[in-house]
């Protein structure tokens, strides 16, 4: 019973191994997993780049206040219809870029048929007076805008006169005379009027009150505004904290 059984098992299990082992059907299952694979690349492949269905549709712009929505699909000049994995997204932003009042763009694709353009504005640091108004520029030196009067949130970058707009553009005392504006503690950028900066370490505040206050650099903010504040109760017209832990008051 023993040997029979075993015989049996073994002539019905051997065929089934012989099959599974057989070099031909293996080279036929090889090139059909080939073929399988080649089709679901085409397909993919035909999806992105031929098929309807992943096109650019829409584009969608967060970030602006300066310059509108418009504008930026407009400077992006991407066209309604193309696949969206064409879109070249470093060409794209670059394009962005060139408007004046944008600083940065990031372009990402939104699949199935969106673009999405987040933009990053220059932020006004400093006016400078021109022959219609006002120039606002960002700490790069950079024209944002022009108007006709001054707002009130934005001091004056007492700049030679006659000095082309072109000199403010990455100008490293420009850069110094924003930074200084931006860390000054609040009850002192309220009642600023002008900034001077002859070089990035020779930067100087007048407030509206006539008061001067010789800053120095971008150095040590914390310090100097520390030491200016108490240097402020002896009512001087003009304060040097350049040099923190030997400021001095005079007037």
């Amino acid at each position: 019973m023993t040997r029979q059984a075993a015989s049996v098992a073994g002539s019905g299990t051997e065929p089934v191994a012989a099959a599974s082992g057989n070099p031909q059907n293996q080279r036929w299952r090889a090139v059909f997993f080939a073929l399988m694979a080649m089709a679901i690349v085409a397909g993919v492949g035909w999806a992105l780049l031929e098929s309807r269905f992943f096109v650019v549709r829409g584009v969608q712009v967060t970030g602006t206040h300066l310059v509108t929505p418009a504008e930026v699909r407009s400077a992006a000049a991407i066209p309604a219809g193309l696949p969206l994995i064409r879109v070249n997204d470093a060409a794209v932003a670059h394009r962005v870029e060139q408007l004046r009042q944008v600083q940065s763009a990031r372009v990402t694709r939104d699949w199935p048929d969106r673009v999405l353009i987040s933009v990053t504005e220059r932020v006004p640091a400093l006016a400078v007076p021109e022959s219609q108004g006002y120039d606002l520029i960002d700490k790069y030196g950079v024209v944002v805008e022009t108007v006709s009067e001054q707002p009130l949130d934005t001091p004056i970058l007492d700049w030679p006169a006659g000095s082309p707009p072109s000199g403010l553009r990455g100008n490293p005392a420009v850069y110094a005379a924003a930074v200084v504006v931006r860390e000054l503690p609040r009850y002192l950028t309220r009642s600023l009027q002008s900034v001077q900066a002859p070089s990035p370490a020779q930067v100087t505040l007048r407030l509206n009150n006539g008061v001067t206050i010789i800053w120095g650099g971008t150095d040590r903010p914390a310090e100097k505004a520390k030491e200016l504040a108490v240097l402020m109760r002896t009512h001087a017209r003009s304060y040097d904290v350049s040099a923190p832990g030997t400021a001095v008051t005079s007037g």
